[in-house]
């Protein structure tokens, strides 16, 4: 079966041949079918910004290392017991590329993030099949495409970011960093009543992304003072709710000062698994009383995900779609940014729902 894979270790933006990370198509034994497991045949599996700190050897080096948790496709077949969810063969579907137990302590807690079984049913779906358990796939509305259906599992992440908000109608938000999270946590707040809504984003046609599908402002914190801007819009006061979908070190450390006392904020990102950010707790946790938290990844959001799916602007983030056999073009045209989002076509498959 082929399967997109990392296939040797090292940054992917690495400018030494010789040290630079490499992403191929190599052949994977298909996943057995279990008697509860759906067979998917992938039509799309969109490159999330964690995929290359997969090749950086994050979640460790053993090679070859599959890849691709963004999916959607066509349901092929089920086992014996794949019966509880209504599920059938020839469902357009996508889901949840990982599957909770609902028997560990965590799960038993409301914490399924934190499930101790976590890794078990997570298997690479950049490839032309992947089997997953019933309860990780969901049925897609008709009125969203395969293409669009591929998005699923980043929504999942932007109501996961809009649950740990608790925002209120009114309060001031701003997002740091204009990739596909960041966009769809800002239509995500939009809807949830934000004002003063900010991006802040270096890349020109992302701040101008931003504009069409929402945003009041948005922030170049390259040319602009950030801390000036903040005070310009919020009236001096600061964001209710800061998020921070970028990932980089770099932007990180200045989002706790243009936070309002009070307020909320949402380290949305993976980040370098060594970097390490100086908190003067006296200055952000005393006096202004921030609260600040994180996102691993998406537990119980799945379902509302799925709801609001028909209802975001999505053409932007599908306009590149690169086939399974170029995989290794497509994380080219990821890494330089040309594109918001880069989706790789698994299968050509023919789509008879979905006109969105």
């Amino acid at each position: 079966m082929k399967t997109v894979a990392v296939t040797k270790i090292g940054s992917l933006r690495d400018t030494n041949e010789e040290t630079r990370g490499v992403i191929g198509v190599v052949d994977f034994p298909e996943q057995p079918l279990g008697p509860e497991d759906v067979r998917v045949r992938v039509a799309y599996a969109a490159i999330c910004g964690s995929d290359p700190h997969l090749a950086e050897g994050f979640f460790g080096t053993d090679v070859p290392i599959g890849l691709g948790h963004e999916i959607s496709g066509v349901i092929e077949a089920l086992g014996e017991r794949a019966t509880r969810t209504g599920l059938k063969v020839g469902d357009r579907v996508a889901g949840n590329f990982l599957r909770f137990c609902g028997t560990c302590g965590p799960c038993r807690d409301g914490q399924q993030q934190f499930c101790e079984f976590i890794q078990d049913y997570n298997r690479p779906g950049m490839a032309e099949t992947v089997t997953w358990h019933e309860s990780q796939v969901y049925k897609l509305p008709d009125n969203v495409s395969l293409l669009k259906g591929c998005l699923l599992e980043p929504t999942s992440v932007a109501v996961r970011i809009a649950d740990k908000t608790n925002i209120r109608v009114g309060d001031r938000v701003a997002i740091c960093g204009g990739g596909p999270i960041g966009q769809l946590a800002l239509q995500m707040m939009k809807m949830n009543g934000a004002t003063s809504l900010t991006l802040i984003e270096p890349i020109a046609e992302r701040r101008e992304m931003a504009l069409r599908h929402g945003a009041d402002f948005v922030i170049d914190p390259i040319t602009e003072n950030q801390g000036e801007r903040t005070k310009e819009i919020t009236g001096g006061r600061g964001y209710d709710i800061v998020i921070d979908a970028s990932g980089s070190p770099r932007a990180v450390q200045g989002l706790l000062d243009i936070a309002a006392k009070g307020g909320t904020v949402i380290y949305g990102a993976m980040y370098p698994h060594d970097f390490e950010m100086p908190l003067n707790l006296s200055d952000y946790l005393y006096l202004k009383e921030l609260t600040l938290t994180g996102v691993f990844i998406s537990p119980y959001t799945f379902p509302r995900a799925l709801q609001i799916l028909p209802h975001l602007n999505l053409d932007e983030l599908t306009q590149s779609v690169i086939d399974l056999e170029n995989a290794a073009d497509a994380f080219e045209v990821h890494i330089s940014g040309k594109f918001p989002k880069v989706v790789i076509r698994c299968n050509d498959l023919d789509d008879n729902g979905g006109n969105s």
